[in-house]
């Protein structure tokens, strides 16, 4: 037994208009160019570096990220991306670079305060033991 698959009515055969023809009540034909959106801008970091310079500028690398980004902020007015992002970068490596050493340098202020502290504390625990008076030994 077949089966037979049933495609519905058959349509007519595509016959393309004359030219002497006109396409009476289609609509108008609209091209439209499709272009890709541009690019984003760089990023030129100037919020990160205004806080780098304000609350932890080591050896001034927050004051030279602020300098770069100042000036990756220009290029990218004047439209130059290329150097927006040379500038943008160097004034992150410089933010990167300054957070790391604001890190190193809270802890090791916590360290020498925890050791300074411990150090004091046996010294009077030290002096707590054995009692000497003023006037010497008893």
């Amino acid at each position: 037994m077949e089966r037979s698959l049933s495609l519905g009515p058959l349509l007519p055969p595509y016959e393309p208009l004359s030219e002497a023809r006109e396409a009476e009540g289609l609509p108008p034909s609209i091209a439209v160019s499709v272009e890709p959106p541009p690019p984003p801008p760089p990023r030129d970091h100037l919020a990160w570096s205004l806080c780098t310079t304000i609350y932890g500028n080591v050896c001034c690398l927050g004051f030279l990220a602020l300098v770069f980004s100042v000036k990756a902020r220009d290029r990218k007015v004047l439209r130059d991306y290329s150097g927006a992002l040379s500038y943008g970068s160097t004034a992150k490596y410089l933010n990167i670079t300054a957070l790391l050493l604001n890190i190193f340098l809270v802890i090791l202020i916590i360290a020498l305060m925890a050791t300074g502290t411990i150090a004091v504390m046996n010294l009077y625990h030290h002096q707590q033991e054995q009692p000497e008076s003023v006037f010497g030994p008893a």
